[in-house]
C-alpha cells in the first residue's frame, strides 16, 4: 500500500512539474487583453519598453486609450487581440506614457481619444493615433496596414512621438 501511495505522489508531483513547466514555456505574447496602469518609472530602467508621446490632444474632456499590440497581420487592431491597454483622463496638447512590452520582438500602439468618455467610437468626435503616424482621412476610416505601424523592441527603452488626428 505504500508503495502505491509513493508511486501516486511521484505522479502527481511530475505530472505538477511538467503542468509547471508547460505554463512557464508558454509564450508571453499569448497572453492578451491585459489592462496596466501608466508607469513612468518603468520607462527609466533598461526595458523592454516603449515612451509613447502623444500630441496635438484637442480638449482634456474624456478618456486616452493606448494599448499595445503584436506586429502581426492577425493581431494588429483586432477585437480583444491587445496585450496591455492603459487608460488616463484626457489632458490637452500632450501626454507621454510608458507601455512596458513582454518581450522584446515587433508591436504596434494604437491611441484612441475617446472625447465624450463613453467607450464608443464616435468617429466624427473621437481622435486616434497610432506608431507609424500614418495617414488618416475620411477615404481611409479603415484600419491602417500593420507594416505600417508595427515596430521593434529590443531589450531597450524607445521612445515615439504620436499624432493626435481627428475628423
Amino acid at each position: 500500500m505504500a508503495k502505491s501511495f509513493r508511486r501516486a505522489a511521484s505522479a502527481f508531483a511530475i505530472a505538477g512539474a511538467l503542468a509547471a513547466g508547460l505554463a512557464l514555456a508558454a509564450p508571453v505574447q499569448a497572453q492578451y487583453r491585459q489592462e496596466i496602469r501608466n508607469n513612468p518609472a518603468q520607462c527609466r530602467g533598461a526595458g523592454p519598453a516603449v515612451r509613447v508621446t502623444v500630441n496635438e490632444i484637442k480638449n482634456s474632456s474624456g478618456t486616452i486609450r493606448v494599448q499595445l499590440y503584436r506586429g502581426t497581420e492577425s493581431d494588429w487592431l483586432e477585437s480583444g487581440r491587445w496585450i496591455y491597454r492603459m487608460e488616463a483622463p484626457a489632458r490637452e496638447g500632450s501626454m507621454s506614457f510608458c507601455m512596458p512590452v513582454p518581450q522584446a520582438g515587433t508591436y504596434g500602439i494604437a491611441v484612441r481619444h475617446d472625447v465624450n468618455g463613453n467607450g464608443s467610437t464616435d468617429i466624427t468626435r473621437d481622435g486616434g493615433a497610432m506608431s507609424g503616424n500614418p495617414s488618416l482621412n475620411i477615404f481611409n476610416l479603415g484600419k491602417p496596414s500593420y507594416r505600417k505601424t508595427r515596430f521593434d523592441v529590443g531589450n531597450e527603452v524607445i521612445s515615439m512621438t504620436l499624432r493626435m488626428r481627428y475628423m
